[in-house]
């Protein structure tokens, strides 16, 4: 796969990014902002001690909402090398992690499949988690085919009208649902260890935003006709409207307990059983990770 025009993901830029950057603004080479134990996944992702999740910068999709607005939309990261990538994967195995969460890492396919490679070569075994937006090229995506456990996708949208508006693309329904196929067939169905911790398959998850619960209504219909049993979703009520969007008309507002309990009636009465939803009040930014370049320089005598 060639890294200097770089057609990794559907905005398909095609840009020198030696000379120049794209619509993510992603530098030649890996750019990330955290790497460190993470405790709010999902459980069967998280599980008691930690998911090792790496947050890459630059994300190609920028949503005007997003949580992550620092490291997504403002860029913010240090570059490293293919090999500093290949000693993270291995200083959070010794932190106890039981897997990698490679978070928003689109932009980085090229490098990210080298350093599983030598990593794997290095005896490393932690099952590999590929964590995106939904808005994915699955050309790009076969190149990960055999490196990557478990998939773990958003879809967003089911109105590229919406998508339009919040996060400047037209074709995020179709590509969501390209993006889903693709891992699935890489995957298969879900499977779990003796402690409920995945350890391979697709785990699909769906914000609901403000006024938009018709929308959240069709994505869970689609991904449970699509799909059935053989993949989870996980159904979410923690949007935090921040100060990008405290004045939009629309993203300006929580979405109220009420709502989010009649998109879990509508999953229920579909049939849908293989679902995480939060319980509470998780719309607070203190489930928003901090980036300051926690664990991305090298710890002496750690490996």
């Amino acid at each position: 796969m060639k890294r200097e025009i770089c057609m990794l993901c559907k905005r398909e830029c095609g840009v020198n990014r030696k000379k120049t950057l794209g619509f993510c603004n992603a530098p030649y080479g890996i750019k990330i902002a955290r790497a460190a134990l993470y405790f709010d996944e999902e459980p069967s992702i998280s599980g008691t001690s930690g998911s090792g999740a790496i947050f890459f910068s630059c994300c190609p999709l920028k949503c005007i909402f997003c949580q992550n607005d620092e490291i997504s939309l403002k860029n913010f990261g240090e570059e490293i090398s293919v090999l500093r990538l290949v000693e993270i994967f291995f200083e959070l195995e010794k932190q106890g992690a039981i897997n990698i969460n490679l978070v928003s890492p689109t932009p980085y396919i090229p490098w990210i499949k080298e350093a599983i490679l030598l990593a794997k070569e290095k005896g490393f075994s932690l099952p590999f988690v590929y964590n995106s937006s939904g808005y994915e090229k699955k050309e790009s995506l076969a190149e990960l085919e055999g490196l990557i456990d478990i998939y773990l996708p958003d879809f967003k949208y089911y109105d590229n009208q919406t998508a339009k508006e919040f996060s400047n693309c037209i074709d995020y329904v179709e590509t969501a649902k390209e993006t889903l196929s693709e891992m699935f067939r890489q995957t298969g169905r879900n499977q779990f260890d003796q402690n409920g911790i995945m350890t391979k398959g697709v785990l699909v998850r769906h914000l609901i935003l403000p006024f938009k619960e018709e929308e959240s209504k069709k994505i869970i219909s689609y991904l449970y006709h699509t799909y059935h049993d053989d993949i989870y979703m996980s159904i979410m009520n923690q949007y935090t409207p921040l100060g990008n969007v405290k004045d939009h008309p629309l993203l300006k507002e929580k979405i109220s307990p009420i709502v989010y309990q009649e998109v879990v009636r509508f999953a229920e009465e579909l049939g849908v059983i293989n679902a995480y939803i939060q319980e509470g009040d998780t719309s607070d930014t203190c489930y928003i990770p901090s980036f300051h370049l926690e664990g991305v320089k090298k710890e002496e005598n750690l490996i």
